[in-house]
Formats: C-alpha cells, sequence, structure tokens
C-alpha cells in the first residue's frame, strides 16, 4: 500500500509539474502580441515535430497511406504544416479572445468570417433538436464559440485532455467561453440524448479514435468509427449539420456551417447506422483531402501504433 501510494504521489506529481510548465510557456506567450506569438509557436512546433521519432513517423505513414499519389516531398510538406497547425491551435487558446472578433450583429470579416449565417439564425430563431459533427481541421474550438456568439446552446461533447491539471484549466477555460460542455467518458451519452430529448441541440467530433466502433472506412482503409452521433439520430430523428473551420492567410479563419444531411435509412424507413457512420467519414475525408494540412495527423486514427512499435 505503501509503495503504491508512493507511486501514485510521483505520478501526480510528474502530471502537475508537466502542467505547470505548460501554463507557463501559455503565459510568456501571453507577454507578445498575438500574430508573432502565434506564428513563434507554428514555428517551434514545425521544427520540434520531426523530432518526436514516434509521433512522426506515425504521421508519415499515416500520410503514406491516405496519398499514396503523392511524392515524398509532398508528404513531407503536409506533415510538417500540420505540425504548424498545431503550434497555432495552442497559442490561438491563449488569444482566442482576440482572435474571436465576429458580431453576428455587424458581419463584416474581420479576422473571422461566417459561412451559413443563415442556417445559425434559422437554428435560433426555431429552436429544434439537432446536432453538429465537425472534425480536427483548422481550428476546430472556434465553432462552439461562434455558436454561442449566435445566441445558439449547444451542448458540446469534448474528450479532455490526459493530464488532470491540464485539463481542468481547458475545461474552465472551455465553460466561459462555449457553453455547456460534457466530457466524454462512459455516461456522457446519455447526457446528451437527455439534452436532445429536452429539444436542445448538441456538438460532436466525430474523427476521434475509438476501438470498439463501427467497421468503416477512411482514406480507403478499414477504421473503427464511434456510432453514437447516429444512435442518437435513430433515437430522436433530429437534424445534423455539418460544420468546420478553415485556416486562412494571415492569421483569419472562415466557420462554415453546412446544411443538413440527408441521412441513410433502410427500408423500413429506420436509420442506418452503419452508413450513417460512414456518410460521416466520407464528409471529413472530403475536407481532409481540401486542406491536408490542417488536420493533426499524428492521431493514431487507423490503429497501427501498436505495429510501428513492433
Amino acid at each position: 500500500m505503501l509503495i503504491t501510494r508512493l507511486v501514485l504521489s510521483l505520478l501526480r506529481f510528474r502530471q502537475w509539474s508537466i502542467a505547470q510548465f505548460v501554463f507557463l510557456l501559455l503565459g510568456l506567450l501571453k507577454l507578445f502580441p498575438a500574430r508573432g506569438a502565434i506564428e513563434f509557436s507554428a514555428r517551434f512546433t514545425r521544427w520540434l515535430g520531426p523530432k518526436l521519432k514516434r509521433r512522426h513517423t506515425l504521421t508519415m505513414t499515416n500520410l503514406r497511406n491516405a496519398f499514396p499519389e503523392k511524392s515524398e516531398a509532398e508528404i513531407e510538406a503536409i506533415a510538417l504544416e500540420s505540425w504548424s497547425s498545431i503550434g497555432r491551435l495552442a497559442a490561438e487558446y491563449v488569444f482566442l479572445d482576440e482572435i474571436f472578433d465576429f458580431d453576428p450583429e455587424n458581419p463584416v470579416p474581420g479576422r473571422i468570417e461566417v459561412s451559413g449565417i443563415p442556417l445559425f439564425l434559422e437554428l435560433r430563431d426555431n429552436p429544434r433538436p439537432f446536432i453538429v459533427f465537425t472534425a480536427h481541421t483548422g481550428n476546430f474550438e472556434l465553432l462552439p464559440v461562434a455558436s454561442a456568439a449566435f445566441g445558439l446552446d449547444v451542448t458540446v461533447l469534448f474528450r479532455p485532455p490526459n493530464n488532470p491539471y491540464v485539463a481542468e484549466k481547458v475545461f474552465n477555460f472551455r465553460k466561459q467561453r462555449m457553453g455547456n460542455l460534457v466530457p466524454s467518458h462512459a455516461g456522457s451519452s446519455f447526457t446528451l440524448a437527455r439534452r436532445l430529448e429536452a429539444g436542445g441541440a448538441v456538438g460532436v467530433l466525430v474523427d476521434q479514435k475509438f476501438r470498439k466502433g463501427l467497421m468503416t472506412k477512411f482514406f480507403g482503409r478499414d477504421v473503427r468509427t464511434n456510432p453514437l452521433l447516429a444512435k442518437l439520430v435513430r433515437q430522436f430523428n433530429c437534424e445534423v449539420y455539418p460544420a468546420r473551420s478553415i485556416r486562412l492567410p494571415d492569421g483569419r479563419f472562415r466557420l462554415e456551417l453546412e446544411p443538413a444531411i440527408e441521412i441513410p435509412r433502410m427500408p423500413n424507413g429506420n436509420v442506418d447506422v452503419n452508413a450513417t457512420a460512414q456518410l460521416l467519414n466520407d464528409k471529413v475525408e472530403s475536407w481532409v483531402r481540401e486542406y491536408p494540412g490542417q488536420w493533426l495527423w499524428y492521431h493514431d486514427r487507423w490503429h497501427i501504433k501498436k505495429s510501428l512499435n513492433d
């Protein structure tokens, strides 16, 4: 017991130390102008990423599998752009209040431009249960901020960081700017179901690693996909809207809310859960193919890390 408590104490101290180091770095970034700090962070992770051998090997393997037609130079360029995007995303957390300058009452594009404003207004003025899904593209954290700016009350499912100290900080930061948040855990699906049952709205990321999901295809390769969204649609027959964030030149963004997708159904009219899961993958794949450097390729989406380590 004593040894177990000692090990747990050392683990907590290590996590606390890492968290304090991360907070220090982000605090230092805050001392500088947003544009320069974000560019510095992007250059730093562009340099650092290839030195993280396991993660960079996974990134390059994912890219080679996804784009067999591309040259090694093209693959390397996408990988470096993806590492830069990770650095930008981290620094943009610090300056999120400054970055998000969109005003629905005066929609003249600044750093943020929004596509799909009529849809935002329609969902706000005619409340009903619906689901918005997105992926790890651009700065996806801006989407719930945009929803809140339009007065939409969307409950967002998110996966907290593994480090509990960082997770608490991130949760508090997000909660102030993004409305209702539901950390991903065993009971989160029931929370989302209750929200839809009450006539509310939920937002989910659909490109995350999931070990026990439905077997689908993503970039032509087998991948398991979380059936949660499809099952919620089957239960509540709600509309489903794709949304994404796109990085533009000069530190700008375009946030897009697309029209509701048509949900695949079986001959008896029930939602086809497998086909719906595949439809989500196809939509995300189309986004990633358009802007491949804006997706987080270091994720083990295809569960290949173990084979790389063998």
